[in-house]
């Protein structure tokens, strides 16, 4: 597969200039061109250097095939790529500014029993390019609907385990995180991951990007029944592996905690959440299921919610309710679901 223009970084174009013999007084009016204005090309870039990259890499970006917009704002984009495989990409709405739920796979191989895309199975990785281009898809098309919007935040939180797909992420990251390119810093940027312990100790070679796991359970017999992967990779090695990464000692980490009603929000969930994280910077997440067809689970009601919320706060442990946004069109957490012919993709 040839490399797509939006897998490199600014200091990978710098070298592909010097490779070639180009000058690079033409660096920036190129990057300017691939990420503000094409046509900023016509004047500044020599049509010799447009012919060779042209060669070179790919330009494609995504196509969207299909939009759907929620009562609340919330917008679901199915983006599909060069081989017609296709993913979800959200758009939510956050107090004038918004944040993009970026997927990293077609489908995905964690089967967690409360996510839709676990339903399917994993068809293929997304390639850097392939995830930088659902950012700028998405954001093209909100420029065209909102003129003043800034740029959206990410979460790494649409279909895929990002820890499955480490080399492509984090390549994407580096794009994603380059002054001259998108300019997304630290607090802008949010991976989460069930606790795919390979891919997290590849974390200390990661630009800075705040961290999530998907914890949803204090328990492992629980986090059995809900993620699969708990059984090769038990909370306490998860923990064990994130511990071991020292730069994240100082720095705030979120836990997301699924609300599952007659499940996971009795009292020794809340004892054994204090047991495993008052003793960390950690922020709890909870978050109301969201149910999706054939799903096994319920949602909590808001006393429930509530509830648990409270006894979680008189133990002095940082807590935040996630609000549910696009369930009416199956773009809340977990309710996102690849298309028919992905589905019948086999390779």
């Amino acid at each position: 597969m040839t490399t797509s223009v939006y897998a490199l970084t600014s200091h990978d174009w710098a070298k592909a200039f010097q490779d070639r013999g180009f000058s690079l007084a033409g660096l920036n009016y190129w990057l300017d061109g691939l990420y503000k204005d094409p046509t900023v090309w016509n004047r500044h870039v020599a049509s010799q250097t447009l012919e060779t990259f042209r060669e070179k890499y790919n330009f494609d970006l995504p196509k969207i095939a299909q939009i759907l917009t929620s009562e609340d704002g919330t917008t679901k984009f199915q983006m599909q790529f060069s081989d017609l495989l296709e993913v979800e990409t959200v758009l939510i709405p956050f107090h004038k500014k918004f944040t993009l739920c970026l997927s990293t796979q077609v489908g995905c191989a964690m089967n967690c029993s409360f996510c839709y895309t676990g339903t399917q199975g994993l068809k293929r990785n997304l390639s850097a390019g392939e995830i930088v281009g659902q950012y700028l898809k998405a954001f093209e098309w909100l420029q065209e609907n909102q003129s003043k919007a800034m740029k959206p935040n990410i979460v790494f939180m649409g279909q895929g385990e990002p820890l499955h797909n480490v080399t492509e992420v984090k390549k994407a990251i580096e794009v994603f995180n380059d002054t001259k390119l998108i300019g997304l810093g630290r607090s802008q940027m949010t991976l989460s991951t069930v606790g795919f312990i390979p891919g997290i100790r590849e974390l200390k070679d990661f630009p800075k990007i705040n961290l999530a796991l998907s914890l949803h359970s204090p328990f492992d017999e629980q986090r059995n029944q809900l993620i699969p992967l708990n059984q090769k990779y038990p909370l306490k090695e998860v923990m064990q592996a994130f511990d071991e990464m020292i730069h994240l000692k100082d720095e705030f980490m979120t836990f997301e905690y699924l609300m599952i009603q007659d499940f996971n929000m009795q009292d020794e969930h809340v004892e054994g959440l204090f047991q495993l994280i008052s003793h960390r910077k950690a922020v709890i997440n909870l978050i109301p299921f969201n149910p999706f067809p054939g799903s096994e689970w319920k949602r909590p009601s808001e006393n429930e919610i509530n509830l648990f919320k409270e006894k979680l706060v008189s133990k002095k442990l940082r807590v935040m309710v996630r609000a549910t946004k696009g369930d009416d069109i199956l773009a809340a957490c977990g309710q996102l679901k690849i298309n028919q012919m992905a589905r019948n993709y086999d390779r």
